[in-house]
């Protein structure tokens, strides 16, 4: 049996307008609603003016790998925060800048990045600990579609 969390999701980034449909069935297949125990996601609920901000509870391991792969797919940017698992694995966030590879960081229960001293002495300075920081931060877009 997997281990379930909590996660969120925010994408942003254009997609052509053909995708509207592949991406709303990957959506619900994934389980996810605009808000905590919300309804199931529709063609209507898509923002006018930001991200898409998308939320589940119990969601094996914290993954939302076919959601990802969709954006890592058609380049549209995406933080995802899950939460941890007593004694499994702690909580994260994912970050995808819409191009390169997604990068993880240790967070906590507030969705707030953390670092480790292991980490700390790694990165080496203050300005590269301030620059981990900024990476995890990344603004996530307006999501858009396109002709």
């Amino acid at each position: 049996m997997a281990d379930r969390v909590s996660v969120s999701c925010r994408i942003g980034g254009d997609l052509a307008e053909n995708q509207r449909r592949k991406i709303v069935d990957v959506i619900v297949d994934q389980g996810l609603s605009l808000e905590w125990d919300g309804p199931d996601f529709d063609f209507t609920q898509f923002p006018d003016d930001g991200p898409l901000t998308l939320f589940a509870h119990e969601v094996a391991w914290g993954r939302l790998d076919d959601l990802e792969g969709f954006c890592i797919e058609h380049g549209l940017p995406f933080v995802r925060w899950a939460g941890g698992y007593p004694g499994q694995f702690g909580p994260e966030r994912a970050v995808f800048t819409g191009s390169g590879d997604v990068t993880l960081y240790a967070a906590d229960e507030e969705e707030f990045t953390v670092i480790t001293r292991n980490t700390a002495e790694r990165l080496g300075s203050y300005h590269a600990i301030l620059a981990h920081f900024a990476a995890a931060d990344f603004q996530v877009p307006h999501f858009r579609f396109v002709p």
